[in-house]
C-alpha cells in the first residue's frame, strides 16, 4: 500500500460522491419550482440505493473476473480483499462512479415520472446496464477494452450509456403536459451556477483520479479537466451571442458541462492543447446538439442527451484523432493526428456503438416492464400540481409565508 495514493483515492471519491448533490443542484435549479425537491430526491436516492448494491454485488461483477463479458462473485459481499492494498480504496472510489450515472438520467425524466418507479428502476438499471458495460469497458479481460478502446474515466460506461438510457427512457414515459408549446424556463439560475460549479469541482475527483495514483498522468488529468471545461463554457457562449445576440449563465453552465463529459473519456491520454481543442468542438456541437429535441420530438427535459450522449460521443471519438503516447510519455494506441492510423478511431466507434445499442434496448424493456407492472408516468392532475406535493408531501418553498411578509 501506498499511503500517498491511497490518500488521493480516497479524496478522489469524496469529491465524485459531492457532484451527484451538485448535479441535483443543477438538474433542481433547471425544473419548475413544484418539482425541485424531487429531482432532488431523485439524485440522493441514487446516492443511497447504488452504493450498497455496488460493494455487495456490482464491483466484483463489473472488475472480478476472466471472462469477457461479465465477472464473477469473487468479490461479492465485500469478500476476499487484501486490506494492506490498495483495491479497498479502488472500490469505494467507483462506488461514486456506479452512483452518480443512473442519477444522470433523472434529468431526462424530469417533471412526469413516478417516484416510486424510479426507485425501482435504478437498482434493475445499475446491475442490468451499467455493470456489464463497465466491465467491457474498463476491467482488464472486458472485451472492449481487450480489442483496445480507450475510455480514461467514463466517457463511453457512464456518459454515453445513461445519455442513449435517458433516450430510451422518454420514449416511453412520453412528453411532458404542454410540451413544447409551453416553455419550462429554470425556475432558479442560482441553484444552477451552484450546481455547475460544484460539479467542476468534483470531475477533477472523477477524472484525475481515475489515474489511481498521485502522478503525472493524474496531474495531466486534472490539467485537462480544467481547461476543456473552460474552453467549452467558452465556445458555447460565444455561439450564443452569435445566434441570439446574448450570452446567458444557462449557456455558460451547459457549456461547461458539455466539456467536462467530453474530457472525461481522453483526460489522460491528451495533451493540454488537445484538451482545449476537444472543449472547443464539444461546446460548439452540444449548443447545437440540444435543439435535436424539437425536431425529432422526444421530450428530453434537462438536455442530457443532447450534453451527456453527444458530449460524451464527441470525446471518445476524438481519442481517435487526439491521443498522444509521445506527449504523455505511456504506452498507448495514438490517434490519427500523433502517428496512428484509423485502428483506434475504429475501436471507439465499435465501443460506444455497442454501448449505445445495449444501453438503449435494455432500458426500453426494463421501462416497458415498469410501465405494464405499475406505470412509470404520474397522473396528468399530478403533474400540474408539481411532484414536490404529490410524491413527497413537500414543498420547496412557502409562497404563502413569503406573501404575507411582503404584506407586512
Amino acid at each position: 500500500m501506498d499511503s500517498g495514493n491511497v490518500t488521493w483515492i480516497l479524496v478522489s471519491g469524496a469529491l465524485v460522491l459531492f457532484m451527484t448533490p451538485g448535479l441535483a443542484f443543477f438538474y433542481g435549479g433547471m425544473v419548475r419550482s413544484k418539482n425541485v425537491l424531487n429531482m432532488l430526491m431523485m439524485n440522493f436516492w441514487c446516492i443511497l440505493v447504488v452504493p450498497l448494491l455496488w460493494v455487495v454485488v456490482g464491483y466484483s461483477l463489473s472488475f472480478n473476473g476472466k471472462g469477457s463479458m461479465l465477472g464473477n462473485f469473487g468479490r461479492a459481499f465485500g469478500r476476499g480483499f487484501d486490506f494492506g492494498g490498495i483495491e479497498p480504496a479502488v472500490m469505494i472510489f467507483l462506488a461514486t462512479f456506479a452512483a452518480i450515472t443512473p442519477a444522470l438520467i433523472s434529468g431526462a425524466v424530469a417533471d412526469r415520472m413516478k417516484f416510486a418507479a424510479w426507485a425501482i428502476f435504478v437498482p434493475i438499471w445499475s446491475l442490468l446496464v451499467y455493470v456489464p458495460v463497465t466491465y467491457w469497458v474498463f476491467a482488464p479481460k472486458g472485451w472492449l477494452r481487450a480489442r483496445g478502446s480507450l475510455d480514461f474515466a467514463g466517457g463511453t460506461a457512464i456518459h454515453v450509456n445513461a445519455g442513449i438510457a435517458a433516450l430510451a427512457m422518454i420514449l416511453v414515459l412520453g412528453k411532458r403536459k404542454g410540451w413544447p408549446r409551453d416553455g419550462a424556463p429554470p425556475h432558479s439560475m442560482p441553484l444552477v451556477m451552484l450546481g455547475t460549479g460544484i460539479l467542476w469541482f468534483g470531475w477533477f475527483g472523477f477524472n484525475a483520479g481515475s489515474a489511481l495514483a498521485a502522478n503525472g498522468v493524474a496531474v495531466q488529468a486534472f490539467i485537462n479537466t480544467f481547461l476543456a471545461a473552460s474552453a467549452a463554457g467558452l465556445a458555447w457562449a460565444l455561439v450564443e451571442r452569435i445566434r441570439n445576440g446574448h450570452f446567458t449563465n444557462l449557456g455558460v453552465a451547459s457549456g461547461i458541462v458539455a466539456g467536462l463529459v467530453a474530457i472525461t473519456p481522453g483526460c489522460g491520454y491528451v495533451t493540454s492543447m488537445s484538451a482545449i481543442a476537444i472543449g472547443l468542438i464539444a461546446g460548439v456541437v452540444c449548443s447545437f446538439a440540444i435543439g435535436m429535441k424539437f425536431k425529432f420530438g422526444f421530450d428530453d427535459s434537462l438536455d442530457v442527451i443532447g450534453v451527456h450522449l453527444v458530449g460524451g460521443l464527441v470525446g471518445s471519438l476524438l481519442i481517435g484523432f487526439f491521443a498522444d503516447p509521445k506527449g504523455l510519455g505511456f504506452d498507448f494506441t495514438p490517434g490519427l493526428f500523433f502517428g496512428g492510423n484509423l485502428q483506434l478511431l475504429g475501436e471507439q466507434a465499435l465501443a460506444n456503438g455497442v454501448t449505445m445499442a445495449y444501453s438503449f434496448v435494455v432500458t426500453f424493456a426494463i421501462a416497458k416492464a415498469l410501465n405494464a407492472t405499475m406505470g412509470i408516468r404520474v397522473t396528468a392532475d399530478r403533474e400540474s400540481e408539481g411532484l414536490d406535493v404529490t410524491e413527497h408531501v413537500e414543498t420547496a418553498y412557502n409562497n404563502a409565508e413569503r406573501t404575507m411578509g411582503r404584506s407586512h
